[in-house]
């Protein structure tokens, strides 16, 4: 689990496809890894991957062909910057969002602006994960926590402060860059309440559950 705060920019040291599948090796910076151990969680451009390997100066990762088939992972290249951050701990400040390394679709930026010492991004995201994407949300992108500002059909909308620009590698964002998308796991977990208890309401008359006037009659949701 992880909070989608980045700790620090590393990178691609090497890319090896192997058996059919990827060995990626990244090189960590400035993230302190004293505490990581072998088995260990790095989110690598939001990306959840196991250290199977600790080199000294980064880790070692295999990189499943699941996780291939949903990422822009095939296209890093070596040198090129990663975002980085360990692993959650139960006794450390949560600063983002409930975040689990596990990515949802690829977007792709439409738009950059600046925005007085801000910038603003336009990122297109597919049809699957629209519903679960909401003004004033949360998303992750390319393992960043940040706030949705608006909807505009198929895209969202952000505002990046000067300090994520910095500390981040969305400062390396131009039209056309693939990225990875993760929608806040809430949204995920009430449309399955929502869905199962619809199911068992059709099957077996009113058996209770989350529903639309459950959520109306609590607050949840405008009437």
């Amino acid at each position: 689990m992880f909070t989608g705060i980045i700790e620090a920019v590393g990178s691609i040291a090497d890319v090896r496809m192997i058996g059919g599948d990827m060995r990626l090796y990244v090189r960590t910076g400035v993230l302190d890894l004293a505490d990581v151990k072998l088995g260990d969680s790095i989110a690598t451009n939001g990306v959840c991957l196991t250290a199977v390997e600790l080199p000294g100066d980064g880790f070692i990762a295999d990189v499943s062909l699941e996780t291939l088939a949903h990422t822009r992972f095939e296209a890093l290249t070596v040198g090129e910057a990663v975002n980085l951050e360990k692993a959650m701990r139960a006794d450390t400040r949560f600063g983002g969002h409930i975040v689990t390394g596990h990515v949802d679709a690829l977007g792709s930026v439409v738009e950059r602006s600046e925005d007085a010492r801000s910038v603003r991004l336009k990122i297109r995201m597919p049809a699957s994960i629209q519903r679960y994407v909401a003004a004033k949300g949360s998303i992750t992108v390319d393992g960043v926590s940040l706030t949705v500002n608006a909807l505009d059909g198929d895209c969202l909308e952000l505002n990046i402060v000067p300090h994520t620009v910095r500390e981040t590698i969305i400062d390396s964002y131009t039209a056309g860059r693939q990225v990875h998308l993760e929608v806040d796991i809430i949204a995920r977990y009430l449309e399955r309440l929502m869905s199962t208890a619809q199911h068992d309401s059709t099957h077996d008359g009113d058996a209770g559950g989350v529903t639309l006037a459950l959520l109306a009659n609590h607050g949840f949701m405008r009437r």
